[in-house]
């Protein structure tokens, strides 16, 4: 029976890659889904420094970017264990709706912390959306399409990543920045409301890929994540002050990721043991960086070196464009060369982008220096994170890949709080100090070079022959 099953996907996967018909349904649903979060996504980071600052909360910025994901911690773990259950779909479709809300709660913001409960509504809903994508990927393509199909990911943030931060950037310089918000609802509501309506009747292949019910994973511990992103949240929130109450919030916060952390993990992610938890412990390390200069770069371009809403915005557009670029590069280009390899080479890129950023802090340099800083480190991005991700899928148990990409979207989200929270901590501490900001942040930056070296040690013991 194996061998008759082994066949047909041998043939239908060197017929035509992902565009044949037995994957063609799939791939454009799973382009549009990108391309609608893409937008919204690319449209809304520039955004939020100004946002920040016109609500007067830019020391608690890292709770506005700390509640997205904190949120996503949760929204990963209830939509990787939905997904193994009764397949991808249902978690997309829903996920896609909250997306809406949520741009309509922030865009009304009245406070910082209104903001920041958009942003934690948003975190939430793109948490489930990207476990289910990436699990209906594992399951509705064999292996040696998994790379094409994941670089095909990348590039349906191409158009989005050309249109979307420089017209946030000149809504935000002549209007404001409410309209982007406004504005991005409107686009994405309708698209989202088809998109559910064909996602209604599941694919053939969806329905083949979930296992019978005696089969099933067990149910993953939502209390175990829920506390975890409380955590999350407790510890961005911390790190805004250097007070004793506030000290004691960073306390609460250190102490719920231990404890629940390594419940939703592998076991061995934290000691880097060979395979699948040395992939997710890479996840963490590099996702945790990539968006802590995504976040600090423009927030000090900002708010320190005077540099416009629209040169922001084309930092994000070279950023989401290089990142395409190599991930189409490692999908196609490099396509015979091991993944490990490339992580490697990855991680080094984006050491050199971390002191890019540290050298854009010195004020004789201009301030497009810092602003390099983000689009070299997509670059790294796109090569070592889709083969992450592939090395994270071959070392998963079948019918476990919901469970895997779970586990990924977990370790990536807590790589983000906790790199974000250390180099907020050093920036805000040495305001505290009396420091500059820009002496503030050059150490915040200094501090990115230590995760990003450790991953290029590391990914060997990720590798997957």
């Amino acid at each position: 029976m194996a061998e008759k099953q082994a066949a047909p996907e041998s043939a239908r996967g060197t017929d035509g890659g992902i565009f044949a018909p037995p994957y063609l349904a799939a791939t454009l649903t799973f382009a549009v889904v990108m391309f609608l979060t893409g937008f919204a996504a690319l449209a809304v980071v520039p955004t939020l420094p100004t946002a920040a600052r016109d609500l007067d909360g830019v020391s608690l910025f890292p709770v506005v970017a700390g509640c997205f994901v904190a949120a996503s911690l949760f929204g990963g773990v209830l939509g990787g264990h939905w997904a193994d259950r009764a397949g991808a779909r249902r978690p997309l479709a829903l996920g896609m709706v909250l997306s809406v809300l949520t741009l309509l709660v922030s865009a009304s913001s009245v406070s910082v912390w209104q903001l920041a409960a958009g942003r934690f509504v948003d975190g939430l809903a793109a948490g489930m959306v990207a476990v289910s994508v990436t699990t209906a990927i594992g399951q509705a393509y064999p292996e040696h399409l998994r790379p094409r199909m994941l670089a095909m990911m990348s590039a349906s943030w191409v158009i989005p990543s050309l249109l979307g931060p420089p017209l946030a950037g000149v809504v935000v310089q002549w209007w404001s920045w409410r309209a982007v918000f406004y504005g991005l609802a409107v686009l994405t509501a309708l698209p989202a409301v088809a998109l559910v309506a064909v996602l209604r009747k599941p694919p053939a292949d969806e329905e083949a890929a979930v296992p019978p019910p005696g089969e099933r994973a067990a149910r993953p511990p939502l209390l175990v994540a829920a506390l975890l992103s409380l955590g999350a949240a407790l510890g961005q929130y911390g790190v805004s002050d250097w007070d004793p109450r506030h000290l004691a919030f960073v306390a609460v916060g250190i102490v719920l990721l231990a404890v629940f952390a390594p419940r939703l993990l592998p076991r061995g992610t934290w000691r880097s043991a060979r395979g699948l938890p040395t992939a997710v412990l890479l996840r963490g390390l590099t996702s945790g960086t990539y968006f802590t200069i995504e976040a600090l770069v423009p927030l000090m371009l900002i708010t320190e070196r005077d540099v416009d809403a629209v040169v922001v915005g084309v930092a994000f557009t070279a950023s989401a464009v290089l990142w395409a670029g190599a991930s189409w590069v490692q999908g196609k280009a490099l396509q015979h060369v091991a993944r490990h390899r490339l992580v490697t080479v990855g991680a080094l890129i984006m050491t050199v982008s971390a002191a890019l950023a540290v050298a854009g802090c010195f004020g004789g340099l201009p301030a497009v220096t810092a602003a390099a800083a983000m689009p070299l480190s997509a670059i790294g991005m796109g090569l070592l994170d889709p083969c992450v991700t592939v090395l994270s899928l071959k070392h998963s148990e079948p019918h476990r890949q919901g469970h895997t990409t779970s586990a990924m979207q977990t370790n990536m989200n807590l790589g983000q709080v906790v790199v974000l929270a250390l180099a907020s901590g050093v920036l805000n501490a040495c305001l505290a100090a009396g420091a500059a900001p820009l002496d503030g942040y050059r150490l915040a930056f200094a501090l990115l070079v230590l995760p990003t070296l450790l991953v290029a040690l590391l990914a060997v013991r990720a590798r997957g022959d």
